[in-house]
């Protein structure tokens, strides 16, 4: 396993999170030597921002298939201190050579995290989006894999509950 996976894997552990790329680690390896803390630090990811040939359209099947209520700007605001959302947000590169946003060819993948994956998973069969992935048996939830009308994988998560 590359150097990057497993520095990956060390951030996921910290946070008490593993996905499923990272499912076959043996044991956490120790935290970062030193973590940033005081003032001037990053908090939290603010925004997903990337270009499309047609952002309105695309916007338009974000709001209609997954729901995502999209203001008059074109994008939407997602709160992330609601109940029952998961207590961190992974930000995480990727070697060029990973397999793991296949079979989009895009750069990023977007995950989000939602309450009932079967739920929502119904609902685009009856939009006709095809799942492209499952996993109900990760440790840490349930994910599902679709991809927007641009190519790019969207990655499902309905995290494990306590």
């Amino acid at each position: 396993m590359t150097a990057h996976l497993d520095a990956a894997r060390a951030a996921l552990f910290g946070l008490g999170l593993v996905f499923p790329l990272f499912a076959a680690a043996a044991a956490p390896p120790p935290p970062p030597a030193s973590p940033q803390t005081g003032a001037g630090r990053i908090t939290c990811v603010g925004g997903v921002f990337f270009r499309s040939h047609d952002p309105k359209a695309l916007a338009a099947w974000y709001a209609d298939v997954l729901g995502l209520k999209v203001e008059s700007w074109g994008g939407a605001m997602l709160n992330g201190d609601a109940p029952g959302r998961p207590p961190v947000v992974v930000w995480s590169p990727f070697p060029q050579s990973t397999p793991y946003m296949a079979p989009s060819t895009r750069e990023f993948m977007v995950n989000f995290a939602v309450d009932d994956l079967d739920a929502i998973l119904a609902r685009l069969a009856s939009k006709g989006v095809t799942v492209v992935g499952r996993d109900d048996k990760d440790p840490n939830g349930r994910f599902a894999w679709i991809l927007d009308p641009d190519g790019t994988k969207i990655e499902l998560w309905q995290p494990k509950r306590p």
